[in-house]
Protein backbone atom coordinates (compact mmCIF):
# COMPACT_ATOMS: atom_id res chain seq x y z
CA UNK A 1 0.00 0.00 0.00
CA UNK A 2 1.25 3.83 -0.07
CA UNK A 3 2.53 5.61 2.68
CA UNK A 4 -0.17 7.33 4.26
CA UNK A 5 2.69 9.66 5.90
CA UNK A 6 3.74 10.61 2.46
CA UNK A 7 -0.48 11.47 1.40
CA UNK A 8 -0.09 13.50 5.15
CA UNK A 9 2.68 14.89 4.39
CA UNK A 10 2.57 16.14 0.73
CA UNK A 11 -0.91 15.17 -0.95
CA UNK A 12 -1.19 17.22 -3.66
CA UNK A 13 2.10 15.17 -5.31
CA UNK A 14 0.56 11.92 -3.92
CA UNK A 15 -2.68 12.79 -6.77
CA UNK A 16 -0.66 14.31 -9.32
CA UNK A 17 1.34 10.13 -9.22
CA UNK A 18 -1.74 8.63 -8.68
CA UNK A 19 -3.69 10.76 -11.31
CA UNK A 20 -1.41 9.27 -14.06
CA UNK A 21 -3.05 6.07 -13.53
CA UNK A 22 -6.35 7.21 -13.25
CA UNK A 23 -7.31 7.76 -9.72
CA UNK A 24 -9.51 10.68 -8.96
CA UNK A 25 -8.14 13.14 -6.37
CA UNK A 26 -11.74 13.01 -4.75
CA UNK A 27 -10.77 9.16 -3.76
CA UNK A 28 -7.67 10.42 -2.44
CA UNK A 29 -9.48 13.26 -0.45
CA UNK A 30 -12.02 10.21 1.09
CA UNK A 31 -9.07 8.75 2.07
CA UNK A 32 -7.42 12.04 3.56
CA UNK A 33 -10.90 12.81 5.67
CA UNK A 34 -11.27 9.07 6.77
CA UNK A 35 -7.76 9.53 8.52
CA UNK A 36 -7.92 12.40 10.14
CA UNK A 37 -11.66 10.90 11.90
CA UNK A 38 -9.42 8.12 12.82
CA UNK A 39 -6.55 9.79 14.50
CA UNK A 40 -9.12 12.20 16.27
CA UNK A 41 -10.82 9.69 17.29
CA UNK A 42 -7.63 7.88 18.49
CA UNK A 43 -6.83 10.86 20.43
CA UNK A 44 -10.23 10.58 22.53
CA UNK A 45 -9.34 7.04 23.39
CA UNK A 46 -6.04 7.88 23.99
CA UNK A 47 -7.26 10.86 26.26
CA UNK A 48 -9.79 8.99 28.54
CA UNK A 49 -7.07 6.47 29.06
CA UNK A 50 -4.76 8.83 30.09
CA UNK A 51 -7.57 10.23 32.80
CA UNK A 52 -8.45 6.27 33.52
CA UNK A 53 -4.53 6.01 33.96
CA UNK A 54 -4.66 9.16 36.59
CA UNK A 55 -7.50 8.35 38.34
CA UNK A 56 -5.99 4.82 39.20
CA UNK A 57 -3.32 6.58 40.94
CA UNK A 58 -5.61 8.89 42.72
CA UNK A 59 -7.22 5.88 44.16
CA UNK A 60 -4.18 4.47 45.12
CA UNK A 61 -3.38 7.70 46.93
CA UNK A 62 -6.73 7.61 48.47
CA UNK A 63 -6.45 4.08 50.20
CA UNK A 64 -2.85 4.91 51.26
CA UNK A 65 -4.42 7.51 53.15
CA UNK A 66 -7.56 5.75 54.15
CA UNK A 67 -9.66 7.65 53.07
CA UNK A 68 -12.10 5.11 51.65
CA UNK A 69 -15.24 7.62 50.62
CA UNK A 70 -12.99 9.32 48.06
CA UNK A 71 -11.21 6.50 46.78
CA UNK A 72 -14.94 4.43 46.22
CA UNK A 73 -16.28 7.59 44.26
CA UNK A 74 -12.77 8.22 42.40
CA UNK A 75 -13.07 4.15 41.09
CA UNK A 76 -16.69 4.49 40.02
CA UNK A 77 -15.42 7.91 37.59
CA UNK A 78 -12.46 4.97 37.14
CA UNK A 79 -15.06 2.37 35.97
CA UNK A 80 -17.42 4.73 33.89
CA UNK A 81 -14.66 6.64 31.94
CA UNK A 82 -13.43 2.63 31.46
CA UNK A 83 -16.68 2.04 29.60
CA UNK A 84 -16.14 5.52 27.58
CA UNK A 85 -12.69 4.58 27.18
CA UNK A 86 -13.96 0.97 25.26
CA UNK A 87 -16.57 2.41 23.34
CA UNK A 88 -14.37 5.52 22.27
CA UNK A 89 -11.86 2.44 21.08
CA UNK A 90 -14.18 0.25 19.04
CA UNK A 91 -15.06 3.62 17.33
CA UNK A 92 -11.41 4.77 16.58
CA UNK A 93 -10.74 0.85 15.59
CA UNK A 94 -13.59 0.78 12.74
CA UNK A 95 -12.23 4.21 11.87
CA UNK A 96 -8.97 2.58 11.35
CA UNK A 97 -10.71 -0.37 9.34
CA UNK A 98 -12.08 1.97 7.41
CA UNK A 99 -8.54 3.96 6.49
CA UNK A 100 -7.17 0.70 5.65
CA UNK A 101 -9.56 -0.53 3.24
CA UNK A 102 -9.47 2.94 1.15
CA UNK A 103 -5.73 1.96 1.55
CA UNK A 104 -6.24 -1.09 0.04
CA UNK A 105 -7.75 -0.59 -2.58
CA UNK A 106 -5.33 2.30 -3.80
CA UNK A 107 -2.55 1.19 -6.61
CA UNK A 108 1.13 1.86 -5.96
CA UNK A 109 2.65 5.22 -7.12
CA UNK A 110 4.31 5.21 -10.75
CA UNK A 111 7.80 5.33 -11.14
CA UNK A 112 8.14 8.85 -12.56
CA UNK A 113 10.22 7.10 -16.09
CA UNK A 114 6.84 4.58 -16.55
CA UNK A 115 5.36 5.83 -19.75
CA UNK A 116 2.01 8.17 -19.50
CA UNK A 117 -0.89 6.56 -21.03
CA UNK A 118 -4.39 4.69 -20.39
CA UNK A 119 -4.53 1.18 -21.18
CA UNK A 120 -1.90 -1.31 -23.40
CA UNK A 121 -2.05 1.03 -26.33
CA UNK A 122 0.12 3.07 -25.16
CA UNK A 123 3.14 0.91 -24.13
CA UNK A 124 6.59 1.73 -25.47
CA UNK A 125 8.37 -0.82 -27.31
CA UNK A 126 11.81 -0.64 -26.18
CA UNK A 127 13.55 -3.26 -28.36
CA UNK A 128 13.16 -6.61 -30.34
CA UNK A 129 14.98 -9.22 -30.53
CA UNK A 130 15.48 -12.43 -32.82
CA UNK A 131 17.74 -15.05 -34.09
CA UNK A 132 20.92 -14.16 -36.34
CA UNK A 133 19.99 -10.33 -35.43
CA UNK A 134 23.24 -9.93 -34.47
CA UNK A 135 24.59 -10.79 -37.40
CA UNK A 136 22.43 -8.28 -39.61
CA UNK A 137 19.68 -10.97 -40.70
CA UNK A 138 16.16 -9.40 -41.06
CA UNK A 139 12.89 -10.59 -39.03
CA UNK A 140 12.17 -13.50 -39.46
CA UNK A 141 9.90 -14.57 -43.07
CA UNK A 142 7.75 -17.54 -41.38
CA UNK A 143 7.30 -20.62 -43.83
CA UNK A 144 3.47 -21.98 -45.03
CA UNK A 145 4.19 -25.11 -42.44
CA UNK A 146 5.05 -22.33 -39.36
CA UNK A 147 1.72 -20.63 -39.89
CA UNK A 148 -0.27 -23.21 -38.44
CA UNK A 149 -2.32 -22.53 -35.46
CA UNK A 150 -0.63 -24.62 -32.09
CA UNK A 151 -3.68 -25.88 -31.54
CA UNK A 152 -4.11 -27.69 -35.09
CA UNK A 153 -0.59 -29.10 -35.08
CA UNK A 154 -0.48 -30.30 -31.91
CA UNK A 155 -4.17 -32.08 -32.09
CA UNK A 156 -1.92 -33.75 -35.32
CA UNK A 157 0.70 -34.94 -32.95
CA UNK A 158 -1.46 -35.97 -30.52
CA UNK A 159 0.52 -33.78 -27.47
CA UNK A 160 -2.37 -31.38 -26.70
CA UNK A 161 -5.78 -32.81 -25.53
CA UNK A 162 -8.28 -29.76 -25.07
CA UNK A 163 -11.43 -31.90 -25.10
CA UNK A 164 -10.05 -34.53 -22.97
CA UNK A 165 -8.96 -31.27 -20.58
CA UNK A 166 -12.68 -29.63 -20.47
CA UNK A 167 -13.84 -33.04 -19.54
CA UNK A 168 -12.48 -33.05 -16.66
CA UNK A 169 -11.85 -29.69 -15.52
CA UNK A 170 -14.13 -27.73 -17.57
CA UNK A 171 -12.64 -25.28 -20.72
CA UNK A 172 -9.44 -23.23 -20.38
CA UNK A 173 -8.19 -26.44 -18.65
CA UNK A 174 -5.48 -27.97 -21.09
CA UNK A 175 -4.08 -31.50 -20.78
CA UNK A 176 -0.98 -31.91 -22.29
CA UNK A 177 -0.16 -35.74 -23.51
CA UNK A 178 3.43 -37.65 -24.10
CA UNK A 179 5.86 -35.12 -25.52
CA UNK A 180 3.67 -32.05 -24.64
CA UNK A 181 4.12 -32.79 -21.12
CA UNK A 182 7.49 -33.55 -21.40
CA UNK A 183 7.69 -30.26 -23.13
CA UNK A 184 6.51 -28.23 -19.99
CA UNK A 185 8.72 -30.29 -17.66
CA UNK A 186 11.74 -29.45 -19.93
CA UNK A 187 11.21 -26.00 -19.90
CA UNK A 188 10.90 -25.75 -15.92
CA UNK A 189 13.84 -27.99 -15.37
CA UNK A 190 15.48 -25.96 -18.00
CA UNK A 191 14.95 -22.59 -15.79
CA UNK A 192 15.64 -23.78 -12.85
CA UNK A 193 18.71 -24.92 -14.03
CA UNK A 194 19.55 -21.28 -15.43
CA UNK A 195 18.63 -19.69 -12.25
CA UNK A 196 20.39 -22.03 -9.60
CA UNK A 197 23.69 -19.81 -9.55
CA UNK A 198 22.05 -16.98 -7.65
CA UNK A 199 18.38 -17.89 -7.03
CA UNK A 200 17.67 -19.92 -4.22
CA UNK A 201 15.05 -22.82 -5.20
CA UNK A 202 11.85 -22.16 -3.23
CA UNK A 203 8.58 -25.19 -3.45
CA UNK A 204 6.03 -23.16 -1.87
CA UNK A 205 2.58 -24.07 -0.80
CA UNK A 206 0.10 -23.51 -3.81
CA UNK A 207 -2.55 -22.16 -1.99
CA UNK A 208 -2.38 -18.95 -0.08
CA UNK A 209 -4.09 -17.93 2.94
CA UNK A 210 -6.07 -14.10 2.54
CA UNK A 211 -3.48 -12.20 4.76
CA UNK A 212 -0.79 -13.77 1.90
CA UNK A 213 -2.59 -13.01 -1.15
CA UNK A 214 -3.12 -9.85 0.60
CA UNK A 215 0.29 -8.95 0.80
CA UNK A 216 1.25 -8.75 -2.78
CA UNK A 217 -1.78 -6.68 -4.05
CA UNK A 218 -3.68 -9.69 -5.57
CA UNK A 219 -6.42 -9.04 -2.49
CA UNK A 220 -9.03 -7.00 -2.27
CA UNK A 221 -8.44 -5.58 -5.85
CA UNK A 222 -8.19 -8.68 -8.22
CA UNK A 223 -10.63 -11.06 -6.62
CA UNK A 224 -12.98 -11.38 -9.10
CA UNK A 225 -9.51 -13.24 -10.97
CA UNK A 226 -9.10 -15.82 -8.26
CA UNK A 227 -10.15 -19.20 -7.32
CA UNK A 228 -11.16 -19.32 -4.13
CA UNK A 229 -11.44 -21.94 -1.48
CA UNK A 230 -13.84 -20.04 1.48
CA UNK A 231 -14.61 -22.63 3.96
CA UNK A 232 -10.59 -22.64 4.61
CA UNK A 233 -10.01 -19.11 3.78
CA UNK A 234 -7.43 -20.16 0.81
CA UNK A 235 -7.03 -19.00 -2.87
CA UNK A 236 -5.24 -21.37 -5.60
CA UNK A 237 -2.24 -18.67 -6.18
CA UNK A 238 -2.01 -16.92 -9.77
CA UNK A 239 2.08 -17.05 -9.16
CA UNK A 240 4.77 -17.87 -7.06
CA UNK A 241 5.13 -14.10 -6.41
CA UNK A 242 2.20 -14.67 -3.95
CA UNK A 243 4.09 -16.75 -1.13
CA UNK A 244 7.54 -15.56 -2.17
CA UNK A 245 6.41 -11.95 -1.04
CA UNK A 246 5.53 -13.54 2.42
CA UNK A 247 8.02 -15.64 3.03
CA UNK A 248 9.84 -13.49 5.32
CA UNK A 249 5.77 -11.72 6.31
CA UNK A 250 6.50 -9.64 9.71
CA UNK A 251 10.11 -10.30 9.99
CA UNK A 252 13.03 -7.81 10.05
CA UNK A 253 16.44 -8.58 8.03
CA UNK A 254 19.89 -7.83 8.84
CA UNK A 255 20.93 -5.69 5.65
CA UNK A 256 24.34 -7.87 4.81
CA UNK A 257 21.44 -10.84 3.98
CA UNK A 258 20.19 -8.52 1.12
CA UNK A 259 19.52 -8.97 -1.78
CA UNK A 260 17.70 -12.40 -1.03
CA UNK A 261 17.21 -14.07 -4.18
CA UNK A 262 14.58 -16.69 -4.72
CA UNK A 263 12.90 -18.95 -7.41
CA UNK A 264 10.08 -21.45 -8.04
CA UNK A 265 8.17 -23.29 -10.05
CA UNK A 266 4.38 -23.70 -9.23
CA UNK A 267 1.35 -24.14 -10.85
CA UNK A 268 -0.36 -20.44 -11.34
CA UNK A 269 -4.40 -20.51 -11.31
CA UNK A 270 -6.17 -17.84 -12.95
CA UNK A 271 -10.10 -17.18 -13.60
CA UNK A 272 -9.77 -14.80 -16.60
CA UNK A 273 -13.25 -13.85 -15.40
CA UNK A 274 -12.60 -10.43 -17.65
CA UNK A 275 -11.66 -12.53 -20.42
CA UNK A 276 -14.80 -14.40 -22.06
CA UNK A 277 -14.36 -14.89 -25.58
CA UNK A 278 -11.25 -13.79 -25.57
CA UNK A 279 -8.17 -15.83 -27.06
CA UNK A 280 -9.70 -18.95 -25.80
CA UNK A 281 -8.60 -21.42 -28.72
CA UNK A 282 -5.68 -23.54 -27.64
CA UNK A 283 -3.66 -22.92 -24.95
CA UNK A 284 -3.54 -18.27 -25.40
CA UNK A 285 -5.53 -18.03 -22.49
CA UNK A 286 -6.04 -20.89 -19.60
CA UNK A 287 -6.84 -21.66 -16.37
CA UNK A 288 -4.29 -23.08 -14.91
CA UNK A 289 -0.46 -23.29 -16.22
CA UNK A 290 3.35 -23.93 -15.20
CA UNK A 291 5.82 -21.04 -14.51
CA UNK A 292 9.04 -20.22 -12.68
CA UNK A 293 8.87 -16.86 -11.02
CA UNK A 294 12.06 -15.07 -9.54
CA UNK A 295 11.91 -12.70 -6.71
CA UNK A 296 13.97 -10.47 -4.50
CA UNK A 297 13.86 -8.65 -1.32
CA UNK A 298 16.30 -5.95 -1.64
CA UNK A 299 17.51 -2.41 -0.58
CA UNK A 300 16.10 0.74 -2.64
CA UNK A 301 20.21 0.90 -3.90
CA UNK A 302 19.77 -2.77 -4.70
CA UNK A 303 16.70 -2.44 -6.60
CA UNK A 304 17.89 -1.17 -10.12
CA UNK A 305 20.18 -3.91 -10.19
CA UNK A 306 17.69 -6.90 -8.93
CA UNK A 307 15.41 -5.67 -12.10
CA UNK A 308 17.87 -5.40 -14.34
CA UNK A 309 19.41 -9.56 -13.40
CA UNK A 310 15.60 -10.39 -13.59
CA UNK A 311 14.89 -8.99 -17.19
CA UNK A 312 18.45 -10.02 -18.09
CA UNK A 313 17.73 -13.51 -17.14
CA UNK A 314 14.19 -13.75 -18.95
CA UNK A 315 15.97 -12.07 -22.18
CA UNK A 316 18.56 -15.17 -21.76
CA UNK A 317 16.23 -18.19 -21.76
CA UNK A 318 14.07 -16.80 -24.43
CA UNK A 319 17.46 -15.93 -27.03
CA UNK A 320 18.37 -19.55 -25.49
CA UNK A 321 15.63 -21.30 -26.98
CA UNK A 322 16.07 -19.16 -30.35
CA UNK A 323 12.62 -17.26 -30.21
CA UNK A 324 11.88 -13.62 -31.29
CA UNK A 325 11.20 -11.21 -29.05
CA UNK A 326 10.07 -7.48 -27.87
CA UNK A 327 10.63 -5.67 -24.59
CA UNK A 328 7.65 -3.60 -23.37
CA UNK A 329 7.96 -0.59 -21.44
CA UNK A 330 3.97 -0.69 -19.50
CA UNK A 331 2.69 2.78 -19.31
CA UNK A 332 0.81 3.71 -16.36
CA UNK A 333 -2.54 2.96 -17.27
CA UNK A 334 -1.62 -0.73 -17.81
CA UNK A 335 0.70 -1.32 -14.73
CA UNK A 336 -0.47 -3.90 -12.47
CA UNK A 337 -2.21 -2.64 -8.48
CA UNK A 338 1.43 -3.19 -7.15
CA UNK A 339 4.00 -2.18 -9.61
CA UNK A 340 6.14 1.28 -9.84
CA UNK A 341 7.49 0.29 -13.27
CA UNK A 342 7.37 -3.08 -15.38
CA UNK A 343 8.51 -4.11 -18.59
CA UNK A 344 6.54 -6.83 -20.62
CA UNK A 345 8.53 -9.79 -22.62
CA UNK A 346 6.38 -10.42 -25.50
CA UNK A 347 7.49 -13.97 -27.90
CA UNK A 348 6.19 -13.47 -31.40
CA UNK A 349 4.07 -16.96 -32.57
CA UNK A 350 3.75 -17.42 -36.47
CA UNK A 351 0.75 -19.51 -36.55
CA UNK A 352 -1.58 -17.01 -34.55
CA UNK A 353 0.35 -14.45 -36.16
CA UNK A 354 0.44 -12.13 -32.82
CA UNK A 355 2.97 -11.03 -29.80
CA UNK A 356 2.59 -13.51 -26.69
CA UNK A 357 3.21 -11.75 -23.65
CA UNK A 358 5.39 -14.44 -21.55
CA UNK A 359 7.00 -12.55 -18.82
CA UNK A 360 6.42 -9.37 -16.89
CA UNK A 361 9.61 -7.40 -14.66
CA UNK A 362 7.90 -5.58 -12.02
CA UNK A 363 9.57 -3.24 -9.33
CA UNK A 364 7.01 -2.46 -6.66
CA UNK A 365 9.04 -0.17 -4.34
CA UNK A 366 8.03 -0.54 -0.47
CA UNK A 367 4.74 -1.28 -1.62
CA UNK A 368 4.38 -4.74 -0.60
CA UNK A 369 6.72 -4.76 2.40
CA UNK A 370 4.21 -1.79 3.94
CA UNK A 371 1.73 -4.77 3.06
CA UNK A 372 3.78 -7.54 4.53
CA UNK A 373 5.81 -5.46 7.02
CA UNK A 374 9.03 -6.90 5.84
CA UNK A 375 11.72 -4.51 7.03
CA UNK A 376 15.74 -4.68 7.12
CA UNK A 377 18.12 -3.20 9.62
CA UNK A 378 21.52 -1.16 8.93
CA UNK A 379 23.71 -1.24 11.77
CA UNK A 380 22.59 1.45 14.18
CA UNK A 381 19.52 2.56 12.41
CA UNK A 382 15.72 2.23 12.69
CA UNK A 383 13.85 -1.16 10.57
CA UNK A 384 13.07 0.29 7.31
CA UNK A 385 10.70 -1.53 4.15
CA UNK A 386 12.92 -3.50 1.99
CA UNK A 387 11.60 -3.05 -1.97
CA UNK A 388 10.67 -6.10 -3.61
CA UNK A 389 11.27 -7.36 -7.34
CA UNK A 390 9.84 -10.18 -9.40
CA UNK A 391 9.73 -11.58 -12.79
CA UNK A 392 8.27 -14.88 -15.05
CA UNK A 393 11.30 -16.16 -16.29
CA UNK A 394 9.20 -17.98 -17.59
CA UNK A 395 5.45 -18.50 -18.01
CA UNK A 396 5.45 -22.01 -19.94
CA UNK A 397 1.50 -21.83 -21.82
CA UNK A 398 2.52 -19.30 -24.43
CA UNK A 399 6.37 -20.52 -24.71
CA UNK A 400 5.13 -24.37 -25.81
CA UNK A 401 2.79 -21.91 -28.19
CA UNK A 402 6.07 -19.88 -30.02
CA UNK A 403 8.15 -23.57 -29.99
CA UNK A 404 5.56 -25.81 -31.56
CA UNK A 405 4.35 -23.02 -34.13
CA UNK A 406 8.22 -21.51 -34.48
CA UNK A 407 9.80 -24.61 -34.88
CA UNK A 408 7.40 -26.63 -37.22
CA UNK A 409 8.71 -28.16 -39.94
CA UNK A 410 7.14 -29.16 -43.54
CA UNK A 411 6.50 -32.61 -42.48
CA UNK A 412 4.46 -31.51 -39.06
CA UNK A 413 7.83 -32.55 -36.63
CA UNK A 414 8.75 -30.08 -34.23
CA UNK A 415 12.07 -29.61 -34.00
CA UNK A 416 13.34 -29.63 -30.42
CA UNK A 417 15.76 -26.66 -29.31
CA UNK A 418 18.93 -27.21 -28.39
CA UNK A 419 19.12 -26.43 -24.92
CA UNK A 420 16.04 -28.68 -24.24
CA UNK A 421 17.38 -32.31 -25.61
CA UNK A 422 18.90 -33.18 -22.92
CA UNK A 423 15.78 -33.55 -21.15
CA UNK A 424 14.62 -35.86 -24.30
CA UNK A 425 17.45 -38.27 -24.04
CA UNK A 426 19.25 -36.34 -26.79
CA UNK A 427 16.39 -36.46 -29.54
CA UNK A 428 16.31 -33.57 -32.13
CA UNK A 429 12.59 -34.17 -33.25
CA UNK A 430 8.93 -34.37 -31.84
CA UNK A 431 6.96 -36.48 -34.02
CA UNK A 432 3.46 -37.74 -34.10
CA UNK A 433 2.71 -40.07 -31.50
CA UNK A 434 0.91 -43.42 -31.65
Amino acid sequence: MIDLVQLRRDPETVKKSLARRGVSATTLDELISADVTHRSLMLVAENLRAQIKDLSRQVGEARRSKDSATADELALRSRELGDDERRAHETAEAAGIDVRNLLLDLPNLPSPDAPEGRDETHNVELRQWWPGMDDGQPFPSFGEHQRVAHWDSAKELGILDLETGAKLAGSMFPLYRGDGSRLIRALGAFALNAHADEYEEIRPPTFALTETMTSTGHLPKNSIEMYAIERDDLWAIPTAEVPLTSMLRGEIIDEQRLPIKMTALTACFRREAGAAGRDTRGVLRVHEFDKVELFAYCTPEQAQACFDDVLARAEGLLRALGLAYRVLDLCCGDLGTSAKRTFDLEVFSPGVDRWLEVSSVSWFGDFQARRANVRYRSSGAAPTLVHTVNGSALAWSRIWIAIIENYRNQDGSITIPSVLRPFFNGRELLRAQN
